[in-house]
């Protein structure tokens, strides 16, 4: 075979897979796709479905080249497609529909084909040696690392966390957060992404779930289960709303959450930095009560619930507040609630009521003064 020594790849099986640190068979299966490769470059055809097989022992290669059963007389692709007539004469059994193979031994190969062979074979070895190693990484999915921005692209930073590479997407980022080439940094390793080439880390430090895994690292009372995380919000950059209650009668969770003299939360923001504002409220299953709580810094003067819509009513001081900059309030209080919240304007009934009262005793008053006087000047007269 020119230019490629089946007897040496046979060999070098065993060292190969050792040096990659990849399982024997990987390689062996990266080889024999690589003779199904040169042989179909040099005598078959690239719609041919072809697969090989390699006798580690012997050095000795056999391809099987697969073919669907049609109708005799029919137009046929000779490449994927063979008569039935023909078929019988190679599984005798054979029906229209049928896959048969056909085996042929290889000999030799051309230089273009064994080229085409070797660069399979490189590019192949490439894939599993680093598919191999974002493997170990599955486990550590859910997990927080420190990486080294190795670089920084419009829409993309690629990260290094030594074994393997990340990527962190612009959906993934922190809001006005920059980095340069060289720069260490945490991130949350949010998934493995695999398609039919390639798979790679996909890193965030933009997600709920980083916000999240930090509060972890600073709040122990989650570990022995004294408090809960319910939900998060989150417009990384921007503001975080996050849930939390206690499961033990007397404990704050808000409170344990902030830490004593702020030292908790303000360690999450020495993280994600000080443009993100944290909102920690209590839970509550009572969805009004959970609602007014998601609102705040906003006072809530009364909510109706339809379903999993609410009206939510505040004063026109609160409106603003309530609905918040650019929305964000009540779209972040929406997502963590699950409900879809109209903030509306109070009807102020009583304080017209007041008012008016106050208006009547005023008069009242007013008269009562007057006649006073008139008693008085009248008495004088006498």
């Amino acid at each position: 075979m020119e230019g490629l020594d089946l007897r040496q790849l046979s060999a070098m099986t065993k060292v190969i897979a050792e040096e990659k640190g990849l399982p024997e068979d990987t390689i062996l299966e990266v080889v024999q796709m690589a003779i199904a490769a040169a042989w179909r470059k040099d005598h078959g055809d690239k719609e041919m479905n072809v697969r090989a097989l390699l006798d580690t022992n012997t050095g000795k290669a056999t391809v099987f080249i697969e073919r669907e059963v049609i109708e005799d007389g029919l137009a046929y692709n000779p490449a994927t497609e063979i008569p039935l007539a023909e078929a019988k004469a190679i599984k005798p059994e054979a029906e229209i529909g049928d896959l048969v193979e056909e085996s042929e031994e290889v000999t030799d190969f051309g230089r273009v084909a064994a080229m085409t062979a070797k660069q399979v074979v490189v590019q192949r070895l490439r894939e599993a040696e680093r598919d191999a190693v974002l493997s170990e990484f599955e486990d550590k999915i859910g997990t927080v690392m420190t990486g080294v921005v190795s670089r920084v692209e419009p829409r993309v930073i690629k990260i290094d966390l030594g074994k393997a590479q990340g990527i962190m997407p612009k959906s993934e980022q922190i809001d006005g957060e920059v980095f340069g080439v060289g720069d260490r940094v945490k991130v949350y390793l949010k998934g493995v992404e695999h398609d039919d080439m390639r798979a790679q880390l996909i890193l965030s430090r933009g997600s709920a779930e980083f916000i999240e895994y930090l509060f972890r690292q600073e709040v122990p009372e989650l570990e022995t289960g004294s408090v809960e995380i319910k939900g998060i919000a989150r417009e990384a950059g921007r503001r975080t709303k996050i849930a939390v209650v206690s499961t033990v009668p007397g404990v704050d969770p808000v409170g344990t959450f902030v830490g004593g003299r702020g030292m908790r939360v303000q360690a999450i923001m020495n993280e994600i930095g000080d443009r993100e504002k944290i909102d920690i409220i209590n839970w509550s299953e009572n969805p009004s009560e959970y609602i007014r709580e998601a609102l705040s810094p906003a006072e809530v003067v009364k909510v109706e619930i339809d379903g999993k819509k609410a009206k939510v009513f505040v004063t026109e001081d609160q409106q603003s507040i309530a609905i918040g900059r650019q929305g964000q309030n009540v779209r972040l209080a929406s997502k963590l609630t699950g409900y879809d919240l109209d903030i509306q304007l109070a009807k102020a009934p009583e304080k017209k009521k007041r008012k008016n009262a106050e208006d009547s005793l005023l008069n009242a008053l007013s008269q009562s003064d007057e006649e006073a006087e008139e008693t008085s000047e009248g008495g004088e007269t006498e």
